[in-house]
C-alpha cells in the first residue's frame, strides 16, 4: 500500500502531469459532487476520500488493520473508493454474514487482479475463475475427488511420513547443541513435501531436476506479487501502464513456472502411456492428484475436459494455498505457545496423558486431543492466514440497509471480526483456547458455519483445502510440542508483528533453539531417509 502512495506522488510532482491531471480530477470530482456522490444510492458510512486516490491512502500499511480501525469510526460497514473502484468492507460477523449467507448469489464472484489473471493463465485456475460452470464443475472435482475425504485418507501415510522427517531433522538440530532452527523454513520444507508428494509423487525438496525446489521460488514470489497493491488494479490512468514494475516480474514468474509445469506434465503423460502400455489396461494403478487431473483431461465423455493450462493453473492454486497458509498457522501457534508457557505445558500434559512417551501423535490422536483442538482455533481466530475474505458484487444488493452497487470489491475482514469484543469477550485480544472448550463457543467449528469464526471464509467458494490444512496445522503442531522444548533466539517474548502480503505473515522470521523433549521414535534421524525411500518418497 505505500507503494501506491509512493508512486502516485511520484507522478503528481512532476509538473506537466501535475496540470494536466489536476485539471481533469477537479472537473471529474466536481461531476461526482453534483451527483451526490453514489448517484442516488444510499451508500454506507464512507471516510473523506481524497481525489484520485480515494480511500487508498487510509489502507496502509496493513489493510486488515486499517480497516477494523475505520470501522471502529464509522460503523461495521463500510464503503470505500479505491482509486475508481468502488469497494465495501463488513468488519462484523452480521454483516459477514449477509455477505457471505444472506445475500450469497450476489458475492459469488472474485475480482481478479491484473498479476493473479497472468498467473493463472487468464483466469484459468479455480480460486479466482468466475462463478459459472467452469467454477462448479471444478468445485465438486474439489469436493468428490481432488480433495475428498477418501483421498485424504488414502494420502495420510504421505503425510505421516514427512511430519516424521521433520521430527528427525529437528532431532539433530537438538542433538547440535544450540544450533538455530528457522522454523518458516523447516515447515515450508514440512508442507510443501507434503503437498508436492499427494499432488504428483515426489518431493519439492532434494530432486535432482530441480523441478520440485524450484516451486518453492515460484510459490513464495506468487505470493509476494499477489499480496503487492498494483497500481493497475486500482487507478484506470495507469491501467495499460506498469508504473510500479510489477508486470514485467509476474511475466517472469509466469515463465519460470509454465516452463516447469511444462517439463512435469510432459513426464507424466509420458509416464502414463508407459504404464498403460506395461500393464496392459486403461487404469494407470495408484493415482495421485495429477493423475485425476490427467483422468479430467482424457475424458471425452466428462461434463468439462479440462485444458492443459487448466491443470497447470490449478497446480498453481494448490500449491499456493497448501503450503504458505498452513506454514504460517503453524509458525504463529509456535509463537503463541512460546508466549503463553502455561498454555505450552497444558498442551503437552495432554499429549503425554493422550498418546504417551514411547510414539509419536498422528493425526488419528487429534480427535482425542480436544486442547490441541483449541489452540488450533485459536490461533486461526487471532492469526487467519486469509485476513480478508475478498468478493465482487455480480449485481446490485442490499446489505444491512445500505446498496452495494454492481461490480463492487467487498472485503469481509476475517481479521477484525476474530477480534471483535461482542462475539469474545473483553479480553479478545488474549491467547486463550479455554474459550473453545467452555461456554458458548465450546465446541465451534471453523468450516464457516460461525460467522464470528470464518478462517476459511464461508458458502459456496469457501476454502476446498480447509480438511487437508487442519490435518497438516494439528499434527505437525503436536508433534514438534511433544517433542521439543522452544527457546527463541534473543529471548522471549516473540515478536507478533505481522507482515504485508495476502497470507498474514510473521514481520520477523521465528527463529528458535530445540531441546528434544523426549524421544518417541529411537533411531528416526538416523534412519528416516531409507524409510521414507522404501515407502516411495522420492
Amino acid at each position: 500500500m505505500e507503494e501506491v502512495v509512493a508512486a502516485a506522488r511520484g507522478l503528481l510532482l512532476t509538473p506537466t502531469a501535475l496540470l494536466l491531471v489536476a485539471g481533469l480530477i477537479t472537473v471529474l470530482y466536481a461531476l461526482r459532487r453534483r451527483r451526490g456522490g453514489g448517484g442516488g444510492l444510499r451508500l454506507p458510512p464512507s471516510p473523506y476520500a481524497l481525489p484520485f486516490l480515494g480511500h487508498l491512502h487510509l489502507l496502509a500499511p496493513l489493510p486488515h488493520q486499517a480497516l477494523q480501525r475505520l470501522a471502529a469510526r464509522h460503523g461495521p460497514l463500510l464503503y470505500l473508493r479505491l482509486g475508481s473502484v468502488p469497494a465495501v468492507a463488513a468488519c462484523s460477523p452480521a454483516a459477514a454474514r449477509e455477505v457471505l449467507k444472506t445475500h450469497e448469489a450476489a458475492f459469488l464472484d472474485r475480482p481478479k487482479p491484473a498479476a493473479v489473471h497472468r498467473l493463472t493463465y487468464g483466469g484459468q485456475d479455480f480460486s479466482f475463475s468466475a462463478y459459472g460452470p467452469y467454477w462448479r464443475f471444478m468445485k465438486r472435482a474439489c469436493v468428490h475427488e481432488l480433495l475428498a475425504g477418501r483421498t485424504l485418507d488414502r494420502l495420510r501415510h504421505i503425510r505421516r511420513e514427512e511430519v516424521a522427517r521433520l521430527v528427525a531433522s529437528l532431532s539433530r538440530s537438538a542433538a547440535a547443541a544450540g544450533e538455530a532452527v528457522d522454523v518458516d523454513a523447516a515447515l515450508m520444507g514440512l508442507t510443501g513435501d507434503i503437498v508436492s508428494r499427494m499432488v504428483m509423487s515426489r518431493r519439492w525438496t532434494g530432486e535432482e531436476d530441480g523441478d520440485t525446489e524450484q516451486m518453492r521460488t515460484v510459490v513464495a514470489e506468487t505470493a509476494e506479487l499477489t499480496g503487492t497493491f498494483n497500481l493497475q488494479d486500482y487507478i484506470g490512468v495507469f491501467k495499460h501502464w506498469d508504473v510500479q514494475g510489477i508486470g514485467k516480474r509476474v511475466d517472469a514468474v509466469h515463465r519460470k513456472f509454465d516452463a516447469m509445469m511444462e517439463r512435469i506434465l510432459t513426464a507424466r503423460d509420458a509416464e502414463r502411456r508407459r504404464r498403460r502400455e506395461e500393464d496392459g489396461a486403461g487404469e494407470v494403478g495408484a493415482k495421485d492428484v495429477l493423475d485425476m487431473l490427467f483422468d479430467m483431461h482424457e475424458d471425452e465423455a466428462a461434463e468439462m475436459r479440462l485444458n492443459r493450462d487448466n491443470i497447470k493453473a490449478f497446480m498453481l492454486d494448490i500449491f499456493a494455498a497448501g503450503t504458505d497458509t498452513t506454514t504460517i498457522t503453524v509458525e504463529w501457534a509456535l509463537s503463541e505457545l512460546i508466549n503463553n508457557p502455561s498454555v505450552l505445558r497444558r498442551a503437552q500434559a495432554e499429549l503425554d496423558a493422550v498418546v504417551g512417551t514411547s510414539r509419536l501423535a498422528d493425526e488419528s490422536d487429534v480427535p482425542n486431543l480436544p486442547y490441541l483442538q483449541a489452540i488450533a482455533k485459536e490461533t486461526l481466530r487471532l492469526h487467519p492466514t486469509g485476513p480478508l475474505v475478498v468478493r465482487r458484487s455480480m449485481e446490485p444488493c442490499r446489505v444491512s440497509g445500505y446498496d452495494v452497487p454492481a461490480g463492487a470489491t467487498v472485503f469481509v475482514n476475517v481479521w477484525a471480526i476474530g477480534r471483535d469484543p461482542e462475539s469474545w469477550g473483553p479480553d479478545p485480544l488474549a491467547f486463550r483456547p479455554e474459550r473453545f472448550l467452555e461456554g458458548e463457543n465450546a465446541g465451534l467449528d471453523v468450516r464457516g458455519q460461525h460467522f464470528h469464526l470464518i478462517p476459511f471464509g464461508s458458502g459456496r467458494r469457501i476454502c476446498p483445502g480447509a480438511s487437508l490444512a487442519m490435518l497438516v496445522v494439528q499434527a505437525a503442531l503436536a508433534a514438534m510440542v511433544q517433542c521439543f522444548e522452544w527457546e527463541p533466539v534473543g529471548g522471549a517474548p516473540v515478536d507478533m508483528e505481522e507482515g504485508p502480503g495476502l497470507t498474514l505473515p510473521r514481520k520477523h522470521p521465528l527463529v528458535c533453539t530445540v531441546k528434544a523433549r523426549l524421544d518417541p521414535m529411537p533411531g528416526l534421524a538416523a534412519d528416516e531417509d531409507d524409510a521414507a525411500a522404501a515407502a516411495g518418497g522420492k
